[in-house]
């Protein structure tokens, strides 16, 4: 079973990879900035006090972990779009001070920088909300970042155009920078499909150096 440190595990995607690592028998450490915000008990938890944008903090989460899991998101307002990249950032120094012992990291992405069967990216669709594009490009800076970084085993995990809580299927399709999109042209994924995925990457170890994509 793997140790795995989480960032983001009160959220709607962190929450729901802490339980699907956890049911498959997986030891749990969730870094937050407050632990009486995360109450559940389970004897393969560990909660502990940390701050995703300080390297020094994830060097410590990080030390002795097999994988490193961040689902920090801008889904909190505007004010926040800014602590993805720098989250990004913060998590790749840190571990580069762990050098060759350094875990893996796995980062939940956005969808904005897909592509579209029409060619376009999802991001240029028209009517987009301007907070929604300044997430999804927040995203994309995020996604660059990584992609200059050589030194340090990152995956990048990108959701359907369409990510909510629902059903647990355990059943998705993946594709690298190609939206997946079912026959009529939708692009959706549940919250509990999409940690169903990142668990399974976690345990297979497909995608280092890259970004992936699920969907329905």
């Amino acid at each position: 079973m793997a140790k795995i440190a989480l960032y983001g595990a009160t959220g709607t995607i962190g929450s729901r990879v802490l339980r699907e690592a956890l049911d498959r028998g997986h030891h749990v450490t969730a870094s937050v900035r407050d632990p009486r915000k995360l109450s559940m008990q389970h004897p393969n938890l560990t909660v502990t006090s940390g701050d995703v944008l300080d390297p020094s903090s994830v060097t410590a989460v990080a030390d002795g972990q097999d994988v490193v899991v961040s689902a920090v998101g801008g889904g909190d307002g505007p004010g926040h779009v800014a602590t993805i990249v720098s989250a990004a950032k913060s998590l790749v120094a840190g571990l580069r001070s762990l050098g060759g012992m350094a875990p893996r990291l796995i980062a939940v992405g956005g969808a904005g920088s897909l592509r579209t069967p029409d060619g376009r990216q999802v991001w240029d669709a028209d009517g987009l909300p301007e907070d929604l594009l300044q997430i999804m490009h927040a995203h994309g800076d995020a996604l660059d970042f990584y992609r200059s970084v050589d030194d340090v085993r990152w995956t990048n995990l990108s959701p359907a155009a369409q990510i909510a809580p629902g059903k647990r299927t355990g059943s998705y399709r993946t594709a690298l920078d190609d939206l997946v999109v079912d026959a009529d042209g939708n692009s959706r994924i549940s919250a509990e499909d999409y940690a169903v995925a990142l668990v399974d990457e976690i345990e297979e170890v497909n995608h280092v150096g890259e970004r992936f994509t699920v969907g329905d």
